[in-house]
């Protein structure tokens, strides 16, 4: 599985601040043996982020999309509207686990706006921008990533089964 890394940050974006998100995330990635061939900040715009995931989803490159970064309440956390644009199904689930998850150690969880979804063949999740968040959020929808990664590419197996699920060809 190849993923990309899209941490939306302004003062990241200026240098005025190191982002730890983007790399702690790739390392979490890496041992689970997914490749992060992209990583990039850029600012909380809207029409930019959006330019920059479709770019990404539309690459064929990657399979799975990380942002971290811009998903709560003040005037410029902006990425959720951006993902909004890009994806062509939303994927509540993942978002209804993080926050639940995210719930049982902060009450500030249930203000996050973050949002799951797909384009063409790339699975885009909006994660936190504290590193323990991003990754704390990443790790409770993964159970269900790499399924759901080989469904949204094309996997025609039926599917039965416990978490994690069990596939047999027909």
């Amino acid at each position: 599985m190849n993923a990309a890394i899209l941490t939306l940050s302004d003062k990241g974006a200026r240098g005025e601040r190191t982002d730890t998100s983007g790399p702690a995330l790739a390392l979490w990635l890496a041992e689970r043996s997914v490749e992060t061939c992209r990583t990039e900040i850029m600012p909380d715009e809207v029409e930019q982020i959006a330019d920059k995931l479709r770019e990404w989803a539309d690459s064929g490159e990657f399979d799975l999309i990380l942002t971290t970064g811009g998903t709560g309440v003040s005037p410029r956390d902006v990425t959720p509207e951006a993902t909004l644009r890009v994806v062509e199904r939303i994927i509540p689930g993942f978002a209804e686990v993080m926050r639940t998850r995210s719930l049982e150690k902060t009450p500030h969880a249930m203000i996050s706006r973050a949002i799951a979804g797909i384009r063409g063949k790339a699975l885009l999740i909006n994660l936190p921008g504290s590193p323990k968040g991003a990754v704390e959020n990443l790790s409770a929808v993964w159970p269900a990533v790499p399924h759901a990664v080989a469904k949204i590419q094309g996997d025609l197996s039926d599917c039965a089964g416990s978490s994690p699920p069990t596939c047999h060809s027909p």
